[in-house]
């Protein structure tokens, strides 16, 4: 990648970069015992998903990974060159198609690349208004702190003024997230995190307790809210203002703004709540279709 000094990015998003591999086989769900909607890491035993959607006539790919669909979401409305991508990927042709996808869509790819490796990759089964996703993260997992360092992302991180950091990724890039984010927030910089998944507090509750204090906005779903809640020992976990209330007044390194937590539910309401005003949630109800 080439930065420009003169027009720094302003979004920079780490995570784990993944190919979709995309099919409505619902059959899918059963051979390899999987939920409608969920987000999972492939065991041994689903292995073979990668192979079967592979060879579903319906087959679709697209660039994803949570940080990286973000970074394509906030390049389609931001000017050119404001959005750049920090990930690891393999030397194979799924990375090719990642950087065309990015590239298309106005996002520039800061990929640290590890030879020999393959990129990660997402099987996705939709069914009805369901999707099941499940990944083998692959060359993904392998990011290294030192890449953050390089001459690039370094400048990178210099001119950004937002970053954009998932929970997903703190399973195995926590050290690399806490070295951003405390660059980042020691420049009064804004910092954004996803929960991303219900087995993210549930699984890494210390890693998640790292990188919370440097979060000036925390989003998650109602099952990810509920999740976290449980971990944190909540009386009612399904309480999600109360579950955004706990996480808005959870310890902070930069108190010059407030926390803001964002939780959505789907076709019902949104809440959010500011460490602000922690007791006064703000409700904002859905358009249904």
């Amino acid at each position: 990648m080439t930065t420009e000094t003169q027009h720094p990015y302003q979004l920079l998003c780490i995570g784990n970069p993944l190919l979709d591999m995309q099919t409505s086989d619902g059959s899918l769900l059963d051979k390899y015992n999987l939920k409608p909607n969920d987000a999972i890491r492939a065991s041994l035993e689903q292995m073979g998903i990668y192979e079967d959607i592979s060879n579903a006539p319906d087959i679709q790919f697209v660039a994803g990974g949570a940080a990286q669909n973000t970074a394509r979401g906030a390049a389609y409305i931001l000017p050119p060159k404001h959005v750049v991508y920090v990930g690891c990927v393999g030397d194979d042709d799924l990375a090719d198609k990642l950087r065309e996808a990015n590239a298309r869509e106005g996002v520039e790819s800061a990929y640290l690349v590890k030879k020999g490796e393959q990129t990660g990759a997402c099987g996705v089964i939709t069914t009805g208004h369901n999707r099941s996703l499940v990944t083998t993260l692959r060359a993904a997992h392998m990011f290294e702190k030192s890449h953050l360092s390089s001459t690039d992302v370094a400048a990178c991180i210099k001119g950004a003024n937002y970053f954009y950091i998932t929970g997903f990724f703190l399973s195995h890039g926590v050290e690399s997230a806490l070295e951003l984010c405390e660059t980042a927030s020691g420049d009064g910089k804004v910092i954004a995190m996803n929960l991303s998944a219900p087995f993210i507090p549930q699984h890494f509750k210390v890693q998640l307790e790292t990188i919370l204090p440097y979060a000036d906005f925390v989003l998650g779903n109602e099952s990810e809210a509920e999740s976290w809640g449980s971990a944190a020992g909540l009386p009612d976990p399904k309480d999600h203002a109360a579950v955004a209330r706990a996480i808005s007044l959870l310890p902070k390194s930069n108190l010059a703004r407030p926390r803001v937590v964002i939780i959505t539910r789907g076709a019902d309401s949104t809440v959010v709540v500011s460490s602000a005003t922690p007791d006064t949630p703000q409700i904002y109800p859905i358009q249904k279709l």
